[in-house]
């Protein structure tokens, strides 16, 4: 597949998150690099790409809540900490939740929580209506650049070689604040 096209469309984008390949998509903020989070080898890739430390951990961004219940352990929430999340959802906040035990680890990292955000992006809510799933999300740069804001600073940073989705990030200045969903802690500010 060539992707030295500067967009591709969400059959295109789907079909690479399918052949465990990485994507960059816009955001509320940024412009986004993602995969499948199932897939082992697509997020070595997208780590690779990245040059990134798996031990980091990562991100996923989803439609809705249900999206990224797979992946945590709901049942450590108090009716108190759920309302706080979704109070913030959909929206630009990031909340680490403690991971279920069967998570890999090539998403938490050396964590045992996963961080996840129920975005209202128009473009990523779609991608991930389309995909049925939530996608890895990390800022579309290289090591030690900017990240990207644009479909254009995507394919000069990555010469090209990852698919696009075409779309604008949304009005934000700075990437998700950060937040622990136990203790409330501001890991990043947003």
């Amino acid at each position: 597949m060539n992707h030295n096209q500067t967009t591709a469309n969400f059959d295109t984008i789907i079909k690479a998150l399918n052949n465990h390949e990485v994507i960059a998509y816009p955001t509320e903020a940024v412009f986004g690099l993602g995969c499948d989070p199932d897939s082992e080898q697509a997020v070595m890739a997208l780590l690779d790409l990245k040059q990134r430390p798996w031990e980091k951990g990562l991100i996923l961004i989803a439609d809705n809540y249900d999206q990224v219940k797979p992946y945590i352990d709901d049942s450590r929430l108090t009716d108190e900490q759920r309302e706080a999340m979704f109070a913030s959802w959909p929206g630009p906040v990031t909340w680490v939740i403690p991971a279920k035990p069967a998570t890999p680890k090539w998403l938490t990292g050396r964590f045992d929580s996963l961080a996840v955000r129920v975005t209202d992006h128009p473009v990523v809510k779609a991608l991930c209506q389309s995909y049925g799933k939530p996608v890895v999300s990390t800022s579309a740069n290289l090591s030690g650049l900017e990240p990207c804001r644009t479909t254009d600073e995507v394919n000069a940073q990555f010469n090209g070689r990852i698919p696009v989705v075409d779309g604008l990030v949304g009005g934000r200045k700075n990437p998700s604040e950060i937040r622990d969903a136990l203790t409330g802690q501001l890991y990043r500010q947003g």
